[in-house]
């Protein structure tokens, strides 16, 4: 391990906070390091290995792809961009039938924000307190933590986004006025404590949104394909957005996002937004085969059934450092009334990866094909970490 993070070490940007561990290999839900230490893993790719590690079928298909064309701008049609709308039209709901193919969750963000302003013709985003949507400067704007904004200027970053405290309906009413373009919302609060919406928030705003002829822009980069125990958030909801942005597990972890939206949207103006990689065919392949895994195995349900037991399991470890356990499907949290980062490492030494959620939560996402006897692990090393 010390050769490789010297070697990292020696060029890398310094942005990322490294914690001092190579991994090298995966298999499912499992992560092996440089020294051959075996982990459960509970980081999951911060959301892109939903469908778990060295899966067969999205390997074989992204091989097939390389060696029969790996690039095809979207100047030209293509087959596997033809298969992949067709699957994605599919699994989504039938009103939002058409789809911008990008290349990362902050993109599909920018994308979503750009289709709203253009089509309303108002400059005005609407967020929500603790939602975290991006690090690029349009989705910057709208994420919540001032630690990544306020050394760009804020607010300034995008003019007009405004926040309001998250799951206050009453809030609602005076944020999204006539000359909102569109209102963002996270189902379930991921980097932002891992909480999740009520069913009253969510539908209050998708009916406020329709009466002042604002878009509602759902943002499940890290809640879709199965993670809380549907194929998507919405459906536990049961609210439809006008947008909705996609990325991190929906090509089984190479870099790929997208934005379905309604024709309500009307006619977007020919080349007002582009992207060279996006839709290209080596990712529509690793797409096509990973979400053809996805409902092979069934994993929304087996992440509704995992998570139950990893939930109900949470709440179950009796410790005074805990002040509450949150979640939906395999997204859960534990927020501590201390910092988090001394259970994390704990966790670690435990041969369990987590994540953070703030300073004071520990995350679980886990890959979705996570087995009871991989979670019956998790909670025992999370109770010896608590003790």
């Amino acid at each position: 391990m010390t050769d490789i993070r010297t070697r990292e070490d020696a060029h890398t940007s310094g942005l990322y906070q490294k914690r001092p561990l190579a991994i090298v290999r995966g298999e499912g839900a499992r992560l092996w390091d440089a020294d051959g230490n075996e982990y459960i893993d509970c980081v999951g790719g911060q959301g892109s290995a939903n469908l778990g590690h060295g899966n067969a079928a999205v390997a074989e298909a992204i091989a097939a792809q390389a060696r029969a064309l790996a690039s095809c701008t979207e100047l030209f049609y293509n087959d596997r961009r033809a298969e992949l709308y067709d699957v994605l039209a599919a699994i989504l709901p039938p009103e939002l039938d058409r789809v911008f193919l990008c290349n990362s969750g902050t993109e599909a963000v920018e994308a979503a924000f750009k289709f709203a302003r253009m089509t309303t013709k108002r400059a005005r985003i609407v967020a929500t307190m603790r939602g975290f949507h991006g690090k690029t400067m349009g989705a910057l704007a709208a994420t919540w933590g001032p630690e990544y904004r306020e050394a760009l200027g804020g607010d300034a970053l995008l003019p007009g986004t405004a926040h309001i405290p998250f799951n206050k309906v009453e809030a609602l009413d005076a944020a999204i006025t006539p000359d909102t373009a569109a209102f963002v919302l996270e189902l379930v609060q991921g980097e932002g404590g891992v909480r999740p919406a009520t069913e009253e928030f969510a539908r209050e705003a998708a009916r406020i949104c329709r009466e002042r002829g604002a878009l509602l822009i759902l943002d499940e980069v890290q809640t879709g394909f199965g993670r809380t125990g549907a194929m998507f958030a919405l459906e536990r909801y049961g609210v439809v957005p006008d947008l909705l942005c996609l990325a991190k597990s929906i090509a089984g972890g190479v870099p790929m996002g997208a934005v379905a939206f309604s024709r309500r949207l009307g006619d977007l103006p020919k080349r007002s937004h582009s992207t060279t990689f996006g839709g290209n065919p080596l990712a529509c392949a690793a797409s096509i085969a990973a979400i053809g895994e996805m409902r092979r195995l069934d994993l929304a349900r087996n992440a509704r059934e995992r998570g139950e037991q990893l939930l109900d399991g949470l709440r179950g470890i009796e410790s005074p450092r805990v002040r509450e356990v949150r979640g939906l499907g395999l997204l859960c949290g534990v927020e501590l009334k201390e910092n988090a980062g001394p259970t994390i490492k704990a966790l670690q030494d435990g041969g369990v990866l987590a994540l953070g959620a703030g300073p004071t939560v520990v995350r679980y996402l886990p890959p979705l094909v996570i087995s009871a006897e991989q979670i019956e692990r998790v909670l025992a090393a999370t109770a010896a970490a608590l003790r």
